[in-house]
């Protein structure tokens, strides 16, 4: 189950979610490409990884991709990683070379992991910039779309330790 909350006094989502996984594996799940791709976007979107330098001042360039073929491109810009404890990035809207659309949300993420007995916690912070952001992203499905994508998750974890 996922615990998700907006805070619009302090401009913050906060999502929960627990794995039945250890550790190291939702870690994989969110630092490598190939196995982000099986779950970062809410089906039938796809989600497909064009780069990515997971280092501290790295970047990912990624689509989702609609049923249709449409393509809608974001970045990850990476600020800080302490390996399979958190991570931070800058998030934000762009085109397919990373040109950002600054009409759309942009946001500061931080991820951290905690384990216990064989299951891994993940906590997400989000901070849009402004109040209109967060309120912009709600708007677009957000809470609906995350919470999709990590029940994809859970369902990929399983199979993870035989990849």
């Amino acid at each position: 189950m996922t615990d998700f909350s907006v805070d619009k006094k302090n401009k913050t989502v906060k999502v929960k979610r627990e794995f039945m996984s250890p550790k190291k594996h939702v870690w994989a799940a969110w630092t490598e490409p190939e196995l982000l791709d099986q779950w970062w976007a809410p089906k039938p979107w796809k989600s497909r990884t064009k780069t990515m330098d997971f280092k501290e001042g790295g970047r990912r360039l990624y689509a989702m991709v609609g049923p249709e073929g449409e393509e809608h491109w974001s970045l990850a810009d990476f600020k800080s990683i302490t390996p399979k404890t958190n991570f931070k990035y800058h998030s934000s809207f762009c085109d397919s070379q990373g040109n950002l659309n600054t009409d759309m949300p942009q946001s500061d993420w931080s991820v951290d992991f905690t384990e216990s007995n064989g299951s891994t916690t993940v906590y997400v912070e989000i901070k849009p910039e402004k109040l209109s952001d967060l309120e912009k992203m709600i708007e677009m499905g957000f809470k609906e779309g995350f919470t999709a994508i990590l029940e994809e998750l859970a369902e990929i974890l399983p199979t993870i330790s035989n990849q």
